[in-house]
């Protein structure tokens, strides 16, 4: 009878057993890596291409630099006084001038005949006022005479009265005689004072009708004194020492009244006009100081007069030089001033650049101590200058940044630099 035989496994390690071994360590060295390793995004590039600068600590200067452009200290503007036809033209743009020079001359026909209606009218009045004087006169002299003529009657029928009243009482004349001896005695009596009191009246309505036709005179001479004075004012002239800047006027050319034809530049002394941007509008107020660089020397300005208006997000300023001003100052130069916003503060700061037009200021790449790699790291950022950002938060001082710019580096979290 046959029987069947067992057959015996053999002991030891088989080849799937290397695998199955191989491959638990791949997956738990993958695991690791996954756990532990650093899994950001990384972006290889040369440190030559970058600028690497240092975090800072140091005196911040809180100051901005805008141009400005050189200007006369004032501006007088000359506007003719009174309308005509350029005449002549006797000093160029840009002559110097003196108070009082004749710019240019003007011609009003209309004007003219203005002046000889008003000297017409003039001497019309004093006609009438020296026949009114003369005819005054005559009346005067004729109201004396009335009342000598009445005195001179009076006192006759005065003395023949007082003859007949003594006659009546003797009864040598008859009663009607002597009652009109009276009766002629009393009419005189009572006309002189009649004559006497339009002699009165007549006198202060002669002085009163005077004193009316002078005035009115005296008005008529002043008003062509005015009249006269603007055909002074068709002469333009200068107002003030300096520089006619600007003149608008050619010779035929119609001018009008209040029509502004030049202006002249007071050079005693010059500003700066400046344009800051809005931005700054809080920051920006009388007497803040400024400085600007010519031929390597330092000017000091101050800040004069801020305008309040904001046009096109900007606004303008004035500042005036402190002190000494730089050689042959001219105006329409350009120069760039340094103003200053606040005192000098302690700070840390990293220097301007192109990064923060990629990061806002939010955010900035950090080198490692070897500089072989930069990582991602946030910050904040206060305020700036042309030279510097003030750097609240994220950095210390003696760590090294990239500065420029990021555009490249896409959304990596690490640079590998080599």
């Amino acid at each position: 009878m046959s029987m069947d035989r067992v057959i015996e496994r053999k002991k030891g390690i088989k080849r799937k057993h290397i695998y199955w071994a191989i491959g638990g360590l791949i997956f738990i060295a993958l695991l690791a890596k996954l756990i532990f390793g650093n899994n950001s995004s990384a972006f290889r590039t040369s440190a030559d291409r970058l600028t690497i600068s240092t975090v800072e600590q140091g005196s911040f200067n809180d100051y901005i630099t805008v141009i400005g452009q050189v200007e006369p200290i004032s501006t007088i503007y000359l506007d003719a006084e009174e309308g005509g036809r350029v005449k002549e033209l006797l000093i160029e743009e840009g002559a110097m001038v003196k108070k009082g020079n004749i710019i240019l001359k003007l011609e009003n026909k209309q004007l003219y005949q203005t002046i000889l209606n008003s000297e017409a009218a003039l001497a019309e009045k004093e006609n009438y006022l020296r026949n009114t004087r003369i005819n005054f006169e005559t009346e005067l002299i004729q109201s004396k005479r009335n009342i000598l003529d009445n005195e001179y009657r009076l006192a006759r029928k005065k003395r023949n009265f007082e003859q007949n009243q003594s006659l009546y009482k003797e009864g040598l004349i008859a009663k009607e005689d002597y009652l009109q001896a009276q009766e002629d005695y009393d009419y005189e009596v009572k006309l002189l004072d009649i004559n006497k009191m339009k002699a009165k009246n007549d006198s202060m309505i002669r002085v009163t009708s005077m004193k009316t036709l002078e005035t009115d005179l005296t008005q008529m001479r002043e008003m062509l004194k005015l009249v006269h004075e603007r055909i002074d004012n068709l002469n333009v002239k200068a107002t003030v020492d300096g520089q006619l800047g600007m003149l608008d006027a050619e010779v035929g050319q119609s001018i009008s009244q209040g029509q502004r034809i030049g202006q002249i530049n007071v050079l005693t002394n010059f500003k700066v006009n400046a344009k800051i941007d809005e931005h700054y509008i809080d920051q920006v107020r009388r007497n803040l100081p400024a400085t600007l660089e010519r031929n390597d020397n330092t000017y000091k300005l101050l800040l004069k007069k801020v305008y309040p208006e904001v046009r096109d997000g900007q606004f303008r300023v004035d500042l005036v030089f402190d002190g000494k001003k730089p050689d042959n100052v001219r105006t329409g130069q350009s120069y760039h001033i340094n103003l200053e916003l606040g005192d000098p503060e302690k700070a840390i700061m990293i220097p301007r650049g192109a990064f923060f037009q990629s990061t806002g200021g939010q955010w900035i790449f950090v080198l490692n101590e070897d500089g072989t790699e930069a990582v991602k790291r946030s910050i904040k950022i206060g305020r700036q200058n042309p030279k510097y950002y003030e750097v609240l938060e994220g950095l210390q001082p003696g760590e090294k940044v990239i500065t420029s710019s990021y555009d490249l580096f896409g959304d990596n979290e690490r640079l590998l630099l080599r």
